[in-house]
């Protein structure tokens, strides 16, 4: 079943509307460090107030923990998105309340204001379910209509995305259609050579996306700090690398099934050990089998794939015609570190078909390196939905919205 559509919606002058976005953006010293969430909702705001509706824009940052923060407030948010979308966005004080109902009274035909952070009510994101529902029953009797736009937050049960829903008219925004289009693809009619690239720091967070995933694509590329796992798994010794030990015996279990199913993996054959963990550790290129052989020994840890992997990396995603990428192949965020994510974001951008950037720190590394989000072919808003969705589990924030996971042929 499809998602029902912001397009069949009918007069929306004067109407007020709910629209829950995902703003959660990386802040540094209280400004945004990156923008993209805040441009990626923009066609669907815009949309909106053309039509005249009066919308009400709604999101969480962050971690509040149920209670206002200063330092997670909506405000910068608030002032980025009217800069972007050239109209006042003001921020309401507040999350529900009688100051939240008089700024929602207040609204025009065309007019925009903004929710301080959803989260700072505990009720949003509560285990409970009727908790959820006390507060989407306060905003359901405020607004007309909703729409979710936040791909981010659809795997999660919270007032704003499953609840609220459930008490209006809700529909989906354009950029949670164009998610949906787009990691369709992946999981029902990818062109082949069909490569996943997988990255960050952690194997057992990727456990559930290989296993669903193996089946259906030809080869898979690991880098990061989740290779270590996987190089320990196949005998060698990683120094001080991050190493998840009790997940070795899952890990030869995948290796021997993507060997069963024809699966092509492909493994660094060199990492960039350092001496510690700081910009400016001293650091060599090492083979994989020789990763404690450096100056620093066992005391090494691994921070980048090296020159050697990277070139091989890039030879494998250029001879792709459908690629998903998710997890940074090192410590982007220090420069020494950063070649290895440079050189996949760089094979991405020249990729002969689809390329995709799931998310999460992906996103967050083409941004920080010099890339443009149009030199890809999509750039995913939710890391841990995107990677959900490939895993095919249920998502509720779309379910209410009309989508089923498709049936597999």
């Amino acid at each position: 079943m499809a998602l029902t559509s912001l397009t069949e919606t009918l007069d929306l002058y004067g109407r007020v509307v709910f629209l829950r976005v995902d703003a959660n953006v990386p802040l540094d010293n209280g400004s945004i460090a990156d923008d993209g969430r805040i441009k990626a909702f923009l066609p669907t705001l815009e949309w909106l107030t053309q039509r005249g509706a009066s919308v009400v824009l709604a999101s969480h940052l962050g971690r509040p923990q149920g209670t206002p923060d200063p330092d997670l407030s909506m405000a910068p948010v608030a002032a980025r998105t009217s800069e972007l979308a050239g109209v006042p966005v003001p921020l309401v004080p507040g999350v529900s309340g009688e100051l939240v109902w008089s700024a929602l009274g207040a609204l025009g035909p065309g007019e925009v204001c903004f929710l301080e952070n959803l989260r700072f009510d505990p009720r949003e994101t509560s285990k409970d379910a009727p908790a959820r529902l006390e507060l989407a029953m306060e905003w359901a009797s405020h607004v007309d209509a909703t729409v979710v736009d936040g791909f981010g937050v659809v795997h999660r049960k919270q007032a704003s995305v499953y609840e609220l829903p459930h008490l209006t008219n809700a529909y989906a925004g354009f950029l949670v259609e164009k998610e949906v289009e787009v990691l369709e693809r992946l999981t029902a009619r990818a062109e082949r050579p069909y490569t996943v690239v997988l990255g960050g720091s952690k194997v057992s967070d990727k456990l559930g996306v290989i296993e669903a995933l193996l089946p259906s694509v030809d080869r898979l590329v690991i880098g990061g700090g989740m290779v270590f796992t996987v190089l320990a798994a196949q005998g060698h010794k990683v120094g001080k690398s991050l190493l998840e030990a009790d997940q070795i015996g899952t890990v030869k279990g995948f290796l021997a099934l993507a060997k069963k199913l024809g699966v092509e993996i492909t493994l660094p054959s060199d990492i960039v050990m350092a001496e510690g963990f700081s910009p400016d550790a001293p650091h060599t290129p090492l083979p994989v089998d020789q990763l404690e052989s450096g100056p620093a020994g066992s005391e090494a840890m691994g921070l980048d794939i090296g020159p050697t992997s990277a070139a091989d990396f890039r030879t494998v995603i250029a001879q792709s015609r459908t690629v998903f990428w998710n997890g940074p192949m090192g410590v982007f965020e220090f420069e020494a570190f950063s070649h290895g994510t440079k050189a996949v974001a760089q094979a991405l951008t020249e990729v002969s078909g689809l390329s995709v950037v799931g998310g999460g720190d992906s996103a967050a590394a083409v941004r920080a390196l010099g890339f443009a989000d149009e030199q890809f072919g999509h750039i995913s808003t939710g890391g841990g939905a995107s990677l959900e969705f490939l895993e095919g589990k249920h998502l509720p924030g779309l379910e209410i919205l009309g989508w089923q996971p498709p049936v597999a042929p």
